[in-house]
């Protein structure tokens, strides 16, 4: 039998909207693609994953803007065609370690049975700590979903949005980043989503790290989920 275990290749620059820029970097550009293949005589599997993210600093103002491609199948059955771009901004204008944000965010997503889902709205943020070695935060806002579903009708809600966000680093050599969301609707009583990322990274060098990555994300009102563990190098550049 003839077996090719998963191969997982990365590419990246990666970036981290809290406490990265200085006083001299006011840009900062994300790359990701990542990708797994698994044959054996009977079965094959292969999964690709690509992002592009673009960060900006202008004095007290912060602007992100992501897009990902998950797109995978399993014996010519697709699994993953998900994806997924946001324009978020966070604005500091009062007292230290707080901010206001806002976002707007679509998402399509075969793997969940989403057909289109859109989402806009704002909140507030505060850093419980934020170090360059420890940055822990807390968010929470509304959110407008406008939502289409595979199977189901179309229906529109508004959502709290809880989010923790951290960051830690141990020595200059372990990293180690999560963002994990809870949004619940106010008012269709079982609906809510939870999106978690978290990432270990070893530096080899100031910009490059061995990391490793687990994803996870549920969307209740279709009783769907998915599950993704990476592995791959990380470049970090700011300019």
């Amino acid at each position: 039998m003839k077996f090719f275990a998963p191969l997982l290749l990365l590419c990246s620059c990666y970036a981290k909207s809290f406490g990265q820029y200085t006083d001299s970097t006011n840009y900062h550009v994300l790359l990701t693609s990542t990708g797994s293949i698994n044959r054996t005589n009977e079965d094959r599997a292969y999964l690709l994953n690509n992002a592009l993210n673009f960060g900006m600093k202008k004095e007290s103002f912060v602007l992100n803007s992501s897009s990902a491609w998950l797109y995978g199948k399993q014996n010519n059955n697709l699994t993953n065609n998900d994806f997924s771009t946001t324009l978020n901004f966070n604005l500091y204008k009062t007292i230290p370690h707080f901010y206001y944000w806002g976002l707007v965010n679509y998402n399509t997503s075969y793997s969940l049975k989403l057909k289109n889902q859109l989402l806009a709205g704002g909140g507030i943020a505060y850093s419980i700590l934020d170090r360059t070695n420890a940055y822990v935060n807390l968010s929470n806002g509304v959110l407008f979903d406008q939502s289409s579903l595979i199977v189901g009708d179309s229906y529109h809600t508004y959502r709290n949005s809880l989010r923790l966000q951290y960051h830690f680093a141990i020595k200059e050599l372990i990293t180690i980043d999560g963002n994990h969301f809870l949004q619940n609707s106010f008012t269709r009583k079982g609906d809510y989503i939870i999106r978690s990322s978290t990432t270990v990274g070893l530096k080899l060098r100031k910009w490059i790290s061995l990391t490793t990555a687990l994803t996870y994300n549920k969307l209740n009102i279709t009783r769907s989920e998915n599950l993704n563990l990476t592995y791959g190098l990380t470049l970090d550049k700011y300019f």
